[in-house]
């Protein structure tokens, strides 16, 4: 009687670690920021190359399997453009360790203090360099103002023609340290230089941009 509890047990036990998920399946990443960008400055092809850039470097991490977006606003003569926070899905979204990044929209921007220089790591965990750092590389293209949204029409340029200049104009950024120049938001703490591969560096960017998934 005694062996037989315990095979029950131990068979009962096996089958309870059977269906154990991983800390991966339980929080699969959705968030990261591209370890590398496009070599063209700002010029990322629109939001279809920087879309397709994002779903590459998910896909050679091993998370492929989602939707993934480009967390970039655009801009439109007329009337506000698309905004980058309504691109991204509702959440939640956590980073390649399975740190909850944001648990939904109103989360991801108006409570948010999760985006740090310790958690807003690239598609395979690793850190991106910020302002203590050198080079500095904590400039985030975003293209949108604080809480994720585009600009309404004005004369300025924050999207670097909607991501295919590569020369004249500018894109706003984020700071994902939350550090630099007295203003700590990750996604609008000011412009840059330029849209040129040269230009970015100059205030602390490397054409990086934050990546969710959308699903």
């Amino acid at each position: 009687m005694q062996h037989k509890a315990i095979a029950l047990l131990f068979g009962a036990s096996a089958l309870c670690g059977s269906f154990m998920l991983t800390a991966e399946e339980l929080r699969p990443m959705g968030f990261f920021v591209t370890s590398i960008g496009l070599g063209d400055g700002a010029n990322l092809g629109g939001l279809a190359g920087a879309d397709a850039h994002c779903q590459k470097l998910a896909t050679a991490a091993g998370a492929g399997n989602r939707e993934w977006r480009a967390y970039l606003s655009t801009e439109e003569p007329d009337k506000r453009g698309i905004s980058a926070r309504d691109r991204i899905g509702n959440g939640p979204w956590y980073n390649a360790h399975g740190v909850l990044i944001g648990a939904n929209l109103t989360d991801l921007h108006l409570y948010n203090n999760k985006i740090t220089l310790e958690t807003a790591l690239d598609e395979n965990g690793n850190r991106i360099k910020g302002r203590y750092d050198k080079p500095n590389q904590h400039d985030i293209l975003t293209g949108s103002q604080d809480d994720g949204t585009a600009y309404f029409p004005d004369d300025a340029d924050h999207t670097c023609n909607n991501w295919t200049s590569n020369g004249e104009g500018s894109a706003q950024v984020g700071h994902h340290d939350r550090h630099g120049g007295g203003n700590t938001s990750w996604t609008s703490a000011h412009g840059t230089r330029g849209c040129g591969k040269d230009d970015l560096p100059k205030t602390g960017g490397n054409g990086y941009f934050y990546c969710f998934a959308a699903d």
